[in-house]
């Protein structure tokens, strides 16, 4: 676990703090409940060290961070924050061979408060910007560029996400840097945070540390665990949509694709800008040349990754796939390769009960007909001896929109698939990864123009 680490000088403490009690037994918040579960140890668990010394140290200033976010251009307030900490990153990875395999960016709570689209600062704590360009005029200059390189520069602010997190690690893609950003109080979670006063109670340590430590591993290249019984030479592609800000056009939209293998490892394609989206239908839909373009992408890297294409293509979307998307996902896919398309979307359509205290069993499956079933992912867990959650759970509604499968298989691969949430240690997701961190990868993929963004492992968008 070769770990940087950037934050103030107190976040820096706590995180050195908080590596040393993972290396040790972290006892659960309830020793009878099965919903605690201590955490024996990082090493024990994942079997590889991780040092309380970085291999890399980055300081940031408390007063220039707090200076930053009371800019009273939010635009330029996010991006000043963010460059605090993305800059440094940037020229270590340009200046140094020193390999670090995750950043972690430890962030005061102000930043939280403050970093996000819809935060405000006080207008008596405000910093006034004196600047000729502002949003309106950015907005101008996306239709009609300006002459000089300057305007487009000072533009360039206003084409960024207003959320820290989406922009950082959209800023962060060209430089292939996978980043794990946490809040301050999240790593002080027996003591009392001297500077704010804040306590994170939200989970206990020993769940911070199971969920923490899985997505840390996950993300410097390991595998937190792997599918007992899976098919083999099997692609599943989740499609990601997200309109854009600009307000130019309101068909406008970004496309990408999140490819997974048959082992749960995944790459992430970003698709071209275009009138996906319709305002009549709330539908994304692509053209024939755009799914077709998207998904010879997919499978190159596919046969690149494994050798041979894949037996079998499921493409998972909210929306049923029109003729269109079909003709072009069929024209990318190799001759001997069975594409078949999945509508997938929560539904209250029915309800299950079980006599007793304990809900439906997770897996339980209705078959509508032979197109379309009623899968409960979430539910009672027999083996774990509980039901984690806390109302009656609903199901997932999948059909067969386009092509052949069993309908029972395509269940049975839904199932499996909520089990590889990596950013997280959760026995069981509610959706299957293909379109569970769908909403997440999008902003990330519009957080910055980002126009040549190369596939990249799915662990730098989570």
């Amino acid at each position: 676990m070769r770990v940087g680490v950037v934050g103030t000088s107190v976040g820096i403490g706590l995180y050195k703090r908080w590596v040393a009690d993972i290396n040790g037994f972290v006892p659960p918040a309830k020793a009878d409940s099965p919903h605690h579960i201590a955490f024996p140890g990082f090493e024990a668990v994942f079997r590889t060290p991780w040092s309380v010394e970085p291999v890399v140290e980055i300081g940031v200033s408390e007063l220039d961070i707090s200076k930053s976010l009371r800019l009273s251009d939010r635009h330029m307030a996010i991006y000043e924050t963010v460059s605090l900490y993305s800059n440094p990153i940037q020229k270590r990875l340009h200046e140094d061979d020193l390999q670090v395999d995750l950043w972690f960016v430890i962030i005061p709570e102000e930043v939280f408060l403050l970093g996000r689209p819809q935060s405000r600062v006080r207008r008596d704590e405000q910093i006034r910007t004196v600047s000729k360009m502002n949003s309106q005029l950015a907005r101008k200059l996306r239709v009609q560029p300006s002459l000089f390189a300057e305007d487009m520069k000072a533009a360039d602010i206003y084409e960024h996400d207003l959320d820290f997190h989406h922009q950082l690690k959209a800023r962060l893609l060209s430089s292939k840097a996978v980043v794990q950003i946490v809040r301050e109080p999240a790593l002080a979670t027996d003591q009392v945070d001297e500077r704010t006063g804040l306590k994170r109670r939200m989970q206990d340590p020993a769940t911070v540390a199971w969920n923490l430590c899985a997505t840390a591993f996950f993300k410097a290249g390991g595998r937190p665990w792997k599918l007992a019984h899976v098919r083999e030479r099997v692609c599943y592609i989740g499609l990601v949509f997200k309109k854009s800000r600009s307000g130019a056009d309101s068909r406008n939209a970004c496309c990408g694709a999140q490819m997974f293998l048959d082992s749960g490892d995944g790459l992430v394609f970003k698709g071209a800008m275009g009138p996906w989206y319709s305002p009549d239908t709330k539908e994304f839909h692509l053209t024939k040349d755009e799914a077709q373009r998207l998904v010879e992408t997919v499978v190159r890297s596919y046969i690149e990754e494994t050798g041979a294409p894949p037996n079998e293509l499921f493409i998972h979307g909210r929306t049923r796939f029109n003729q269109e998307e079909w003709d072009g996902f069929r024209a990318a896919a190799p001759p001997a390769t069975n594409v078949v398309c999945i509508r997938i979307r929560r539904t209250r359509d029915m309800k299950l009960f079980r006599d007793g205290t304990t809900p439906v069993l997770r897996g339980t499956m209705y078959r509508v007909n032979k197109k379309r079933a009623l899968i409960w992912t979430m539910g009672y867990i027999p083996f774990l001896a509980t039901y984690p959650g806390r109302e009656v759970p609903n199901p997932l509604s999948i059909e067969v929109s386009q092509g052949e499968a069993d309908i029972q298989a395509v269940a049975h691969d839904i199932l499996r698939l909520t089990k590889l949430n990596f950013n997280a240690c959760i026995y069981g997701d509610g959706l299957p990864v293909t379109l569970r961190f769908a909403d997440a990868v999008g902003e990330i993929l519009m957080a910055a123009p980002n126009d040549n963004t190369p596939p990249l492992p799915f662990r730098h968008y989570i």
